[in-house]
């Protein structure tokens, strides 16, 4: 396969992002990464580098459509998009789910509209070459009821149906859509960082925690295969 096939890692952090980024990469994939600050960047490229995977980093806030799109756009110009994955988390704080209001339900969702500008930016083109492939990242809130993510909840439901229901639109057109269902700690992350450094406040992770190398290999499999819209990760139990 052609080594020209660049694949998009939006929302990349030092967890799943860079371990979807690592993944892919190996595959032949050029990696185009997306963040909201440029501060990592360098250590990322240079990490991919280390590996010879051809990479490039772009700054944009997810929530910013003009600057997305506009991203999107650069990137696409030199040989198009064969792979999107989506991966930013909802960075609002949740409220009780007994005590939300319209407004506080309404703000979940610029979660997920971003990932609607997205395949809406890149699907074309896939649909055009008749191959490609859609990735997410949601939450185990979209399957099991969890009271304490709040109005969370219901983005994380929203964006788990669109990932199912996009794969269902695309299954005969060439292009794949799929999504991983994520109940636990992610190792290497921000949020894996924040809980170990403060055990006494968050408790500890032990046996709550996710390999985000797992979760990449198992991605790559979806798109590979073809064969399933959704994995789901639970490491909570239940």
């Amino acid at each position: 396969m052609p080594t020209t096939r660049t694949a998009v890692i939006i929302g990349v952090g030092p967890g799943l992002g860079m371990s979807m980024a690592r993944r892919f990469g190996r595959e032949g994939f050029r990696i185009a990464l997306v963040s909201r600050s440029d501060a990592r960047h360098g250590t990322y490229l240079r990490d991919l580098a280390s590996l010879g995977i051809d990479a490039t980093a772009h700054t944009a806030d997810v929530t910013d459509r003009d600057r997305l799109r506009s991203v999107l756009s650069e990137i696409g110009r030199d040989g198009g998009i064969a792979l999107a994955y989506y991966g930013p988390g909802p960075t609002q704080q949740p409220v009780p789910i007994t005590e939300i209001d319209m407004a506080t339900a309404q703000s979940a969702f610029e979660w997920v509209w971003p990932a609607v500008d997205v395949v809406r930016e890149v699907l074309p083109g896939m649909l055009d070459d008749g191959d490609g492939g859609l990735l997410f990242a949601g939450g185990l809130s979209s399957v099991r009821p969890m009271p304490m993510l709040g109005q969370l909840v219901l983005a994380s439901a929203a964006l788990r149906n669109y990932a199912l229901t996009l794969h269902a639109a695309l299954a005969d057109r060439g292009v794949y859509a799929g999504t991983l269902t994520i109940g636990g700690l992610v190792e290497h992350g921000d949020i894996h960082a924040m809980v170990t450094a403060d055990p006494e406040r968050f408790g500890s992770p032990d046996g709550h925690t996710l390999d985000p190398d797992r979760l990449a290999n198992t991605a790559w499999g979806m798109y590979r295969t073809r064969d399933r819209a959704e994995e789901v990760f639970d490491a909570f139990g239940g």
